[in-house]
């Protein structure tokens, strides 16, 4: 008899256990479904069993000092820092300082990176979520997800500036989010946008 398909696991291994679990966070909700681990030492990650997970989430700091065992297993690695190191340029890399937006941003292009079907984001068209937006907001919705601004927005659709504002506020209304990452996460699982349709917000 056959097993049913593993689910991805994710470790995140980083000493600060706030930025773990706020990593945690973000990624339960830009999927895929299964389990997440946060470790704050890397003893305690490698007594847990490292190779049932699929990625790990590995702290510069911790990085630094286990370098062989990550590099060894780079394709599995995406190290956790702030900004970018040239150092480790062929290394997959999040900057975790970036702000809410940015990390959300850097995660979901990792999954559109992602070879495997079931690490991709499932597509929800026609949810209930979906069904209370008007076309207009959906629109909106769309071009705020691709990275535009306000002002962007209203010279695209050719609408006032302060009809953007408040499709924006029904929108985050309706569909019961907070920020502009909630609304990112919102467009790409209903279907509006791919991950790679998906840029920073211009400053």
């Amino acid at each position: 008899m056959s097993c049913p398909p593993t689910k991805p696991a994710i470790a995140v291994i980083t000493p600060n256990i706030l930025i773990g679990l706020g990593l945690r966070t973000i990624l339960e909700k830009v999927g895929p479904p299964g389990e997440i681990a946060v470790f704050d030492s890397f003893t305690e990650f490698i007594a847990s069993g490292p190779e049932r997970y699929f990625h790990y989430f590995a702290a510069m700091q911790v990085f630094m000092r286990h370098r062989t065992f990550f590099l060894e297993n780079s394709h599995k690695t995406i190290l956790l820092g702030k900004g970018y190191s040239a150092q480790f340029a062929r290394m997959r890399q999040i900057d975790i300082f970036g702000g809410e937006e940015r990390l959300v941003h850097d995660l979901l292009c990792l999954r559109s990176e992602a070879p495997r079907p079931d690490h991709a984001l499932p597509r929800q068209h026609g949810t209930p979520a979906a069904n209370l937006l008007s076309v207009r907001e959906t629109e909106v919705l769309t071009l705020i997800a691709q990275g535009l601004l306000n002002k962007q927005i209203a010279d695209r659709l050719q609408i006032g500036l302060t009809t953007v504002i408040s499709h924006r506020r029904n929108i985050m209304q309706k569909l019961g989010v907070q920020s502009v990452a909630a609304l990112v996460i919102c467009a790409v699982s209903m279907g509006y946008v791919d991950e790679s349709d998906i840029r920073t917000p211009h400053k």
